[in-house]
């Protein structure tokens, strides 16, 4: 349940797309690392918060309680803190699983390929975090899935929110996976979740309500660094200050048209600490010039500066910020696309295929394609003794190889292989 095959053309497809986001991921001078699928399961307990209950746990195997991985970043971070490594910037693409419902979610699944690019270590505010949100920009543009916007916001500024609303600190991290669902529900039912099932205040909630509900650019960053209550509080406006910061470094990127400082984006994640970004697509089929709707999260991630020290014996802390590539997503739309188009995508590279006009030549064939082998191209020949022609050139059209090697008993007596260019027919003598 949960899990899917790959036939050939899916597997050429996520191919080209991994490809695309890796060659990202190295342009910013990242260093791939690999982790083991298992991990115990004490590593992973305790670090997801609500989203638990999803994490795939094993049977006892002789005395050592593992569970699969459940996405790359916990496992980064006991990596750096095994190897006492304080610094380093790595990309990791690899499968997570998650004990997901998967029928009930279109687009979930148990096994998924996660893509992720992280920089640990201790630099300037707000530089490596600019990076990130620059990563996500080239990937989103360069795959052109359409009209995007990136959502950016800090734990800090929502843990202030929270603080000047009369939350208790008790329900900050609640509260936060209730504002997380402020995307998919209206604010009525994410407020009468807060009040009845998170316990909060009416008046805490309605409060809440007037800040979450804010989107907008530097000014709006502004205007809460004026705000007479959030400004006189310390976490907030730290948070504030750096965000401000952000959107200068973002400036001179010159992405700053696609972001938006929102303040309903909250992570379901508890391991966050400061920026926390998502990337989400918008539908361009709007017949009445309404607002873009979203089609959902291709790209998310932000500052995790505690995590680290979590694991390590002496609690030495090494922060981090990092963005993970909604691959399957991502995947799917590109997916559909193709489907539309009706385009057919090649499964194969092959270059030539070695072809006999006449019978008893397949020992030519062996020869030659042995060559072409030797010699780094890729080609095939039909596993039959004597193919007619037509069979060889239509096998070349049906799987979009581009040539034909053709040696027949002319060519073998003049020393030469006719070169057939199977789309217009043109042929040529080598």
């Amino acid at each position: 349940q949960g899990t899917r095959d790959h036939p050939p053309a899916q597997a050429a497809l996520r191919d080209r797309l991994l490809s695309a986001v890796v060659s990202c991921f190295k342009r910013h001078g990242a260093a791939a690392i690999d982790t083991p699928v298992l991990e115990l399961r004490e590593t992973l307990v305790g670090k997801y918060g609500e989203e638990a209950k999803l994490i795939y746990e094993l049977q006892d195997q002789g005395g050592e309680l593992l569970a699969l991985r459940y996405d790359l970043t916990v496992p980064f971070a006991r990596y750096l803190a095994m190897n006492k490594i304080t610094k380093m910037k790595r990309y990791h693409v690899a499968k997570v699983y998650r004990r997901d419902n998967p029928a009930t979610t279109r687009g979930r699944y148990r096994e998924f390929y996660q893509c992720d690019f992280d920089i640990a270590g201790q630099f300037d505010p707000m530089i490596p975090d600019a990076e990130c949100l620059k990563i996500v920009h080239e990937i989103l543009s360069d795959l052109q899935l359409g009209d995007f916007v990136i959502k950016v916001n800090d734990r800090r500024i929502l843990n202030g929110v929270f603080a000047v609303c009369g939350v208790p600190e008790s329900k900050f991290i609640p509260a936060c996976t209730t504002v997380d669902k402020l995307d998919k529900l209206p604010w009525e039912e994410v407020r009468s979740e807060m009040v009845g099932e998170k316990g909060l205040s009416p008046e805490a909630a309605d409060h809440i309500g007037e800040y979450v509900q804010l989107h907008g650019g530097l000014d709006l960053i502004e205007q809460l660094l004026q705000d007479p209550k959030l400004s006189q509080n310390k976490v907030a406006k730290e948070g504030l200050g750096d965000m401000k910061l952000l959107f200068e470094y973002l400036t001179l990127f010159g992405i700053t048209g696609k972001i938006s400082f929102d303040l309903s984006l909250a992570r379901g994640l508890d391991y966050y600490t400061g920026v926390i970004f998502e990337a989400v697509l918008l539908q361009q089929e709007n017949e009445h010039g309404e607002e873009p709707v979203s089609v959902g999260s291709v790209a998310g991630g932000g500052r995790y500066d505690g995590l680290v020290g979590m694991f390590d014996p002496k609690g030495r802390k090494v922060p981090c910020v990092g963005v993970s590539i909604g691959i399957e997503r991502i995947f799917s739309i590109l997916e559909q696309r193709l489907e539309a188009s009706g385009e057919k995508l090649r499964t194969t590279e092959t270059q030539v295929l070695v072809a006999t006009p006449q019978k008893h030549l397949l020992a030519a064939r062996m020869k030659l394609i042995s060559e072409l082998w030797d010699a780094g191209i890729k080609a095939e020949m039909l596993y039959k003794k004597d193919p007619k022609l037509l069979k060889q050139l239509q096998y070349c059209e049906d799987t979009g190889i581009p040539l034909a090697a053709i040696v027949g008993e002319q060519e073998l007596a003049d020393g030469v292989v006719k070169l057939r260019d199977v789309a217009t027919r043109k042929e040529v003598r080598v």
